[in-house]
């Protein structure tokens, strides 16, 4: 149950492909995405924290070291990621202060990662960029030909007035935004629970991005809170996807799943609500770029 919890994590922060997939689909910058994932991702982080730390204790298991670190053994593990850990940060003071476009950020990232991981950490060595170049370019790809079907489909859509249809079907429910994302939040939480993030992503996304647009309803935030539905939903019995992939991959049964899935589920949609209703601790770090 941690495991599949802790990997709704993984595709809400950069480099998430479900952000880049939203990104172009609602034509909003990657950049900003990329940045606003951290907000959401650092909230579900904590939650399950929290999560583990309480069934922990109710539990009374025991912690696997007697001792907290010393203030030496945790000056050392800084030492050693500090490089890693100031990369966001250069990428943010680098587009705050225009020294390079949010465009070009994804390519300074990549700079940064290689000087680290050659100069500084010395793992990365150069024999192995024969291997990141051709995954990158499988998963390039495979995210090109998404976003390749997914203008093909909303152009449908266009054609056939549907989100137009949908957005006054919508409407018809009720004039007030937070009712209305309480609506959207449960439909993609169920649709997460039966569909793959990105497949949803292609389908529902440019449907809803119109509606989002006429309630005044900033796109980065609602391309957070999409991911994070979507996420959730794929950790959701009785049909998660992730719930299913997790089983098999432990050797746990879906009953003992579920049994211990729910409190990090909970956990999850209180950071989901968070993310939905205060969208100005969501946008802070956009609103710098």
């Amino acid at each position: 149950a941690i495991t599949a919890a802790s990997s709704a994590i993984a595709p809400v922060i950069p480099p998430g492909i479900n952000l880049i997939i939203y990104a172009l689909i609602a034509q909003v910058s990657v950049a900003k995405m990329f940045i606003g994932g951290y907000t959401p991702g650092i909230l579900m982080c904590f939650g399950l924290m929290l999560t583990v730390n309480f069934i922990a204790q109710k539990r009374n298991y025991q912690p696997s070291r007697e001792k907290m670190a010393s203030a030496s053994e945790i000056f050392r593990q800084f030492r050693e990621s500090i490089w890693g850990l100031l990369l966001p940060f250069g990428i943010i003071f680098g587009i705050r202060f225009g020294i390079f476009t949010p465009t070009e950020a994804g390519a300074m990232a990549v700079l940064f990662c290689i000087i680290i991981g050659v100069f500084f950490y010395k793992e990365l060595k150069w024999h192995h960029f024969p291997i990141i170049l051709k995954n990158t370019v499988l998963s390039t790809s495979s995210v090109m030909l998404i976003i390749i079907a997914a203008s093909v489909f909303g152009q449908y859509m266009s054609w056939e007035r549907i989100p137009h249809q949908l957005t006054q079907s919508i409407l018809a429910i009720s004039d007030s935004v937070w009712v209305i994302l309480i609506v959207i939040n449960v439909l993609l939480l169920v649709l997460g629970m039966f569909l793959e993030g990105g497949a949803l992503l292609i389908i529902v996304a440019p449907l809803l991005v119109p509606l989002i647009k006429t309630m005044n309803v900033d796109l980065i935030h609602f391309g957070l809170i999409m991911i994070v539905n979507i996420m959730i939903g794929g950790i959701t019995p009785p049909f998660g996807s992730m719930m299913f992939t997790t089983c098999a991959i432990t050797g746990v049964t879906v009953g003992q799943f579920v049994r211990e899935i729910w409190p990090f589920i909970l956990a999850l949609l209180v950071v989901l609500v968070i993310v939905t209703y205060m969208p100005a601790v969501v946008m802070f770090l956009p609103n710098l770029l």
